[in-house]
């Protein structure tokens, strides 16, 4: 972990965001700012510059959503990792939506919440595994946006392994692959599904019922 990874915390209960405080600077991350709500988060970040913003999903007035909606509209494409006490789709999907780079639950582990904004840090997108009914029902295609070409099984789990928020060097150990393949076959995804990024790819598959 880069000990001058740089974060805002928002949550609207002071103890919640001391305890996640607590953890997180053990563990070597500062802590650079701190909001009880998406309207103080967004009016702090203007003059504190961060690496990543952790962020809860429900709070009172501008909820975390909000708050990562109005960031985006502004130009400020800081990542953002939402966390919340509920296994909810629907939430993902609206985190999705307006721009986050991960969704976890509360109750990760600590490490896997120090692994996760590592990975956001980096560039990466983390979605937990979702289920696919609320994904199908949100995203409708027509016959027409079926790919035009039929998925090989090694296509499809390395779209399952996409939608657990695998990078390409986790997913080319995981399959025993060289990493320059991996990339090859998340392009070759991409194209077939006829979409520009890896989170779009697999809420489509979803909904296509390729994986």
């Amino acid at each position: 972990m880069n000990a001058q990874l740089r974060i805002a915390l928002a949550d609207d209960q002071a103890i919640v965001r001391a305890g996640l405080r607590a953890l997180l600077e053990r563990q070597g991350i500062s802590v650079a700012l701190e909001a009880q709500d998406g309207a103080e988060l967004l009016d702090l970040l203007d003059a504190t510059p961060v690496d990543v913003v952790l962020s809860d999903v429900r709070m009172p007035g501008v909820d975390g959503i909000e708050a990562l909606r109005r960031l985006r509209e502004r130009g400020d494409a800081t990542p953002v990792l939402l966390l919340t006490t509920f296994d909810d789709s629907e939430l993902l999907l609206r985190a999705t939506e307006a721009g986050a780079q991960g969704f976890l639950l509360k109750d990760a582990a600590p490490e896997d919440l120090r692994e996760a904004i590592a990975r956001v840090a980096r560039g990466e997108t983390l979605l937990q595994p979702v289920s696919t009914g609320p994904v199908r029902a949100r995203y409708q295609y027509h016959a027409a946006d079926a790919p035009r070409e039929r998925f090989s099984e090694r296509e499809v789990a390395i779209l399952r392994l996409l939608a657990g928020g695998y990078s390409n060097k986790e997913i080319a150990r995981a399959m025993f692959l060289a990493e320059g393949t991996v990339k090859n076959y998340v392009s070759a995804i991409l194209e077939k599904l006829e979409t520009r990024d890896r989170t779009r790819a697999v809420l489509k598959a979803i909904t296509l019922r390729v994986i």
